[in-house]
């Protein structure tokens, strides 16, 4: 458990937590030695090594991440799907069952139907946003609820209390994937998740130049999940916690920043006619609109948005973009655009992306921290090339 008062405020905990001031220094220095003396018999688990993360840069990031997700204790991996691999590796075996919400990143869904399902695991996909339907789904052999903060990337919201009851009326573990909304927004662990995932690629390192992922919560499995990573080689190099760490001290400044850019950019696109609909918690029609206020600090900085054009003029219009960069990923300080059909959902059949919603002409951005006005007007160009005698002048600034 980190020793952070719990007083502290996040943007506090975020610069000053898992500080060690090795030989006074603000800042880790990076430790790149593989080999470390041991003396007497150390455990297997006390060596220091980089595949077991326990050189200096993995233990004091692994302070810090506690921290900040209110959690009994982190561990850092290579990438988010290092972490939900050794997540649900370490919690499953053969003949168990997991439940999954329907609407979840492409790699979650891959990992559990082709992977995981030739190695005996099976699983049903619920509605995230319907708890009372549920029950009827559980089975003698459920061992576990997977669900996700912020739906990839229908920002779908789950009602994390409910599913934390859920679990716990059901003695299953709870884990979610809190990527999209970052511990800026919610913190999971504080709710009652046994576990928190998070692709650190995104927000947390949030300047698009590092692959990394986060397992928090409780210490028991947590150990066990380190455990298992330890076997399958999946840990961050020192360098990249460096990184990492330097990364996390401008969250909270970043993510609100984001926030703030993103409710201006679904707002102007709800009323735009080449839009069809527009998925954003800070809309008053998204379905959990006021379930989003009640448990997020704030409303997201990811939009989703279908459009009235066939998927290849979609196509051929966002890599237009001038500002928004037309690529994969999300959360970094740049603002991003993609067709998740094409990309974090194109490992998955046109069938499953049906059934999950993902549609041909859906686009999803991420808002960095440029200026409102100049996405206004980069999107104003990019829709304009879909209806171009529709589309109206961006706000100005």
């Amino acid at each position: 458990m980190t020793d952070s008062p719990p007083r502290q405020g996040l943007s506090t905990r975020l610069v000053h937590a898992g500080e060690p001031f090795i030989q006074g220094s603000a800042v880790p220095p990076v430790f790149r030695s593989t080999v470390h003396r041991t003396t007497g018999r150390p455990d297997y688990s006390s060596l220091r090594y980089p595949r077991l993360s326990t050189l200096p840069n993995h233990r004091v990031l692994a302070e810090k991440l506690a921290s900040v997700c209110q959690a009994e204790a982190a561990l850092v991996t290579g990438s988010g799907m290092s972490a939900i691999s050794a997540v649900l590796i370490s919690q499953l075996s053969a003949g168990d069952h997991v439940l999954v919400q329907a609407c979840v990143y492409g790699g979650t869904h891959s990992l559990l139907t082709r992977v995981l399902q030739r190695l005996g695991v099976s699983c049903t996909f619920v509605d995230g946003t319907d708890p009372t339907a549920w029950p009827g789904t559980v089975r003698p052999s459920t061992r576990l609820l997977f669900v996700e903060t912020l739906a990839n990337p229908l920002l779908q919201v789950t009602d994390l209390p409910a599913a934390v009851a859920f679990a716990r009326a059901h003695d299953l573990l709870c884990v979610v994937d809190n990527t999209f909304a970052s511990p800026v927004l919610c913190r999971p662990a504080a709710l009652g998740a046994d576990l928190v995932v998070h692709s650190a690629t995104k927000y947390l390192n949030g300047h698009s130049d590092l692959a990394a992922g986060v397992v928090a919560g409780r210490a028991d499995v947590v150990h066990q999940v380190h455990q298992t990573l330890n076997l399958l080689g999946g840990h961050l190099d020192p360098e990249g916690c460096f990184l990492l760490h330097r990364g996390l001290k401008t969250l909270a400044l970043r993510v609100r920043a984001q926030c703030a850019g993103a409710r201006v950019v679904a707002a102007w696109l709800d009323a735009h006619p080449a839009v069809r609909h527009v998925h954003h918690p800070s809309l008053p029609h998204h379905p959990q609109h006021t379930l989003a206020r009640d448990i997020l600090e704030d409303l997201g900085a990811m939009v989703a948005v279908e459009l009235r054009a066939s998927p290849e003029r979609v196509q051929a219009a966002i890599e237009t973009a001038e500002v928004f960069v037309c690529s994969v990923s999300l959360g970094g300080v740049e603002s991003l655009v993609t067709r998740p059909a094409a990309t974090s959902h194109g490992g998955m059949t046109p069938e499953e992306r049906a059934t999950a919603g993902v549609t041909e002409d859906l686009v999803r951005l991420s808002v960095g921290i440029e200026e409102p006005a100049d996405l206004l007007a980069d999107l104003a160009a990019v829709l304009d090339r879909l209806a171009p005698s529709a589309a109206p002048a961006p706000s100005g600034r």
